[in-house]
């Protein structure tokens, strides 16, 4: 029997997972020698045919001397290399082979003796040979998969070993005369096309009880599963599952679990991940690899074992993310969640005991990798009882202190330290959430406060900022600021008031707004994503912690007004830059609302400071996702007199008022929703005026009367109703910036309380008609309702044509005054044309000059009173000597 070739080290995954997989430097020199090595004459010629009917006849003991005899000449003939063209035969001879193995041994030589042929090159004569063979190939390939039920472990792991040479071919020392050899992938494709992965999976559980056998097994699995075609067989045939039930098998080369797991990695890279993960997820596979990474953890003292067992780690943690798989039936989960804490918490622990870290470099990704699985445990409920019992918060919190203390952990270098806190940090996030009890206990709240007062200090800290978490914390402690504010933002989210409580009681409102005022004026030397991500989660943790108590709100007020109205005065192109701050700017809004409102002191001081004409630029911007929440607050505040002054004076671009951007913004709005209007904005349907296109698609679907409608959810998702509550304040009339367009508009918009509830009846109608049949008086009321509303939007129509006759009207008579403006306008040309004319005359003609003379003095005379005035002077009007009219 053939034995194991020599372990291979087991070193970085990355090294062990990349066999070569073409030719090596000795044979690409066999293949720039090759004509000069080629046979000078070809062996005679072997019939196939006549050796396959050879081996089919049965019998006498000389008959079977001939065989084995035959089959040596054909092992000769082709030593150098199978033809394309004769692989189809071979491959039937091997069957025949194998058949006859089961009663003779004899034939056991021979057999291995043609299947070491398939690990040679395969030889062909065109170029076009790989394709025309490639059905007869391929299933010529697959065939050795199959020959695995052969009860030898000679031919096994000769099968084996072929298949392993796939990838790491060599050219024979001659080739034969006129052929040359495939590609080199020219077998694995050939392999992935029969579906040779699938057939060595069901294979293993032939050699389940042989370990030499199984390793060879292995050894071609793996080499196979470096291609994606070949890991979507394995998985078909229940790959991982087979694997992992064998990596605790008896194995003194620790090669079992080596290969295995690579193979698994494999898997879970090149194939549907979902899909191994669920074939892992059964509790014998579980435990399998509990056990597997048990050993390595507690006898494994190699550099390739720590490796190894951080594979595993990995692995374990991807089934950790699915729900279904039992990590904590099966002790998995607690066994990992002791081992992220052992050695912060310092408490004897049987379930790690004799396990000791070396603080290498790979302890230190298994210490990553076991904070991260804790994260994961957290997001699944049952899991809170073991995170609460094995000290995951205390563990955690450990790590919330200054940087230049860390007892305990005198190894880990400055960078290593950083990084595990960062870690520590972000997976208490995901934890306190889950464990408020045990938060609160360990006076959590206090701890993080007092850090984040570390973070703003003076003391000097060069963060390494190299790590995940580290991002943006090269050189300063943002990183550390940024992570324990998102642990602060997870439990205030919880709403829970023994937290909030706790918070402010500890002055908690003032140290973020002193923190939220120095991320401000870091910001402004320079921006990034860890700045703004900062300051969006001060201002939620504020909007949390003052909303319904206006005694926060008073707090808030004495700083928070100066630090919150520089956000509304943003540049609207930062907007646009990907960076955040639309985000930033959303969470001042919700700021604004939550710690603002509701505070006639905060109010008053925030109206003071021009908030509100800066709300109004921000809404005149029209970003869709800006509006709602604006309106919203505009319609909040428009209950203190001073508000509706303001938005009576303020102006925007263009000289443009509050109503008309008010306006502007509802017909935005209709056009979004696809309400139907005519092209001059009057009502087309005057039974359901207000109706969007969603709507109309909607089929009457009786509810409870505890369930909204569409109409009244409609309500509160469309800015409308904002608008129309602000109108209510504003009032419908003498609104000044406002043309007959926006009248129209505003028709409707007056009228929009009336319509809504008209849409609410004819929903109400429309239930009825599908549960039953009204008796005549509803019947009569329900008709009449509805009419009212269709009358209320015949009236509206009504008035909107009048306010567009109007427009045209004026519009008439402003053309009218025009007209007549250039009809003076030519009359005075034309009569300027004719004294020209006549001045022309009189210079040019002496006739005319006396007559003009003559006219003079009669008009003169003719002006003169016919009344003699007594002892008056009579005065000539003539110019002595002037001889002109000019």
């Amino acid at each position: 029997m053939a034995s194991l070739a020599p372990a291979e080290p087991t070193g970085p995954r990355a090294a062990s997972r990349s066999p070569a997989l073409g030719p090596s430097r000795s044979g690409g020199e066999r293949r720039r020698n090759a004509p000069d090595t080629a046979q000078d004459a070809p062996l005679r010629s072997v019939d196939l045919n006549h050796v396959i009917k050879l081996l089919k006849g049965s019998g006498s003991k000389d008959l079977e001397e001939e065989q084995l005899k035959t089959l040596k000449k054909v092992v000769k003939h082709f030593e150098n290399g199978l033809p394309l063209k004769n692989v189809a035969q071979i491959t039937e001879i091997l069957n025949l082979c194998a058949e006859k193995m089961i009663e003779r041994e004899a034939f056991t030589e021979p057999l291995c003796e043609l299947i070491k042929l398939f690990g040679l090159p395969f030889q062909k004569k065109k170029s076009s040979d790989e394709v025309n063979y490639s059905v007869e190939i391929s299933q010529s390939i697959a065939q050795l998969g199959y020959l695995m039920r052969v009860p030898s472990s000679q031919v096994k792991i000769q099968i084996c070993k072929s298949i392993v040479s796939f990838y790491n071919m060599e050219l024979p020392g001659k080739l034969l005369s006129g052929y040359q050899p495939t590609s080199v992938n020219y077998k694995i494709q050939m392999a992935e096309e029969g579906g040779l992965a699938e057939a060595l999976v069901l294979s293993l559980t032939l050699v389940e009880n042989q370990l030499i056998e199984k390793l060879w097994v292995l050894k071609a699995l793996q080499h196979l599963s470096t291609s994606g075609v070949s890991c979507r067989q394995m998985v078909k045939a229940q790959a991982a599952s087979r694997l992992c039930l064998y990596l605790n098998g008896a194995d003194p080369s620790g090669q079992l679990v080596f290969r295995s797991s690579d193979i698994l990695w494999s898997l879970l890279e090149n194939a549907s991940k979902e899909e191994v993960v669920n074939q892992l997820s059964s509790l014998e596979c579980v435990h399998a690899l509990k056990e597997a990474f048990v050993d390595l953890v507690t006898r494994g003292f190699r550099h390739c074992d720590h490796q190894l067992r951080n594979d595993l780690l990995v692995i374990a943690t991807l089934l950790a993310e699915n729900p279904a798989v039992p990590m904590i039936e099966s002790g998995f989960a607690k066994l990992l969640i002791v081992l992220a804490t052992f050695t912060e918490v310092k408490l004897p622990n049987p379930l790690v005991k004799g396990f000791k870290l070396t603080y290498s470099d790979e302890d230190f990704e298994m210490k990553k990798l076991l904070f991260n699985i804790i994260g994961i445990l957290s997001k699944d409920p049952s899991a809170a009882q073991l995170l609460r019992e094995n000290h995951v918060m205390p563990a955690l919190l450990y790590y919330v202190k200054l940087n230049h203390q860390k007892p305990g952990f005198p190894d880990w270098s400055a960078a290593q330290y950083e990084e595990l806190q960062l870690h520590a940090i972000a997976v208490l996030a995901s934890v306190a959430p889950v464990l408020v009890d045990k938060y609160l206990s360990c006076q959590a709240n206090t701890l993080l406060l007092v850090f984040l007062e570390w973070c703003t200090g003076p003391d000097p800290f060069f963060g390494r900022g190299h790590s995940f978490h580290g991002t943006g914390g090269r050189g300063n402690k943002l990183a550390q600021m940024r992570y324990s504010l998102r642990v602060l933002r997870s439990v205030v989210t919880l709403y829970d008031d023994a937290v909030s409580i706790n918070l402010c009681d500890q002055g908690a409102i003032s140290q973020l707004l002193d923190i939220l005022k120095y991320a401000a004026d870091k910001s402004k030397e320079k921006e990034d994503t860890v700045l703004l991500e900062i300051q969006a989660d001060i201002l939620f943790i504020l909007s949390v912690l003052c909303e319904n108590d206006v005694l926060r709100k008073e707090i808030f007020s004495c700083e928070g007004i100066d630090t919150l109205i520089p956000f509304f005065k943003m540049d609207p192109r930062k907007l646009y830059s990907g960076l955040g701050h639309n985000c930033l700017l959303l969470s001042a809004l919700d700021c604004l609302w939550s710690c603002v409102i509701g505070c006639y002191i905060a109010e008053d001081s925030f109206i003071e400071k021009q908030g509100i004409s800066l709300l109004l630029d921000l809404l005149a911007l029209k970003e869709k996702n800006l509006c709602n929440i604006i309106l919203g607050i505009l319609v909040e505040f428009s209950d203190n007199p001073k508000t509706i002054l303001l938005m009576s004076i303020w102006r925007g671009k263009r000289d443009q008022t509050a109503a008309n951007l008010l306006i502007q913004l509802w017909r935005q709005e209709e056009l979004d929703l696809g309400v139907r209007r005519d092209q001059y904005g009057r009502i087309v349907d005057t039974k359901r005026p207000l109706v969007t296109s969603f709507q109309k698609l909607q089929k009457a679907i009786p509810v409870p009367a505890s369930c909204p409608s569409f109409a009244i959810m409609e309500v509160a998702e469309s800015i409308r109703a904002k608008i129309y509550s602000l109108f209510c304040k504003l009032g419908f009339e003498n609104l000044p910036g406002l043309s007959a367009k926006d009248f129209v508009t505003l028709a409707i918009i007056q009228r929009y309380i009336d319509f809504k509830v008209g849409e609410v009846w004819s929903e109400i109608c429309a239930e009825i008609e599908e549960e039953f049949r009204p008796v005549s008086p509803d019947e009569q009321a329900l008709k009449v309702i509805s009419e009212i509303t269709e009358n209320t939007g015949r009236t509206v129509v009504a008035l909107q044509t009048e306010v567009l006759e109007k427009q045209h009207h004026d519009i008439i008579q402003e053309e009218k005054k025009v007209y007549k403006k250039i009809q003076a306008a030519q009359i005075q040309k034309e009569l300027q044309k004719k004294s020209w004319e006549d001045f022309l005359t009189r210079t040019s003609n002496y006739e005319a000059l006396k007559k003009a003379k003559i006219l003079q003095e009669t008009l003169i005379d003719a002006s003169r009173s016919k009344a003699k005035i007594e002892n008056g002077l009579d005065h000539s009007t003539d110019i002595p000597g002037l001889h002109k009219t000019v």
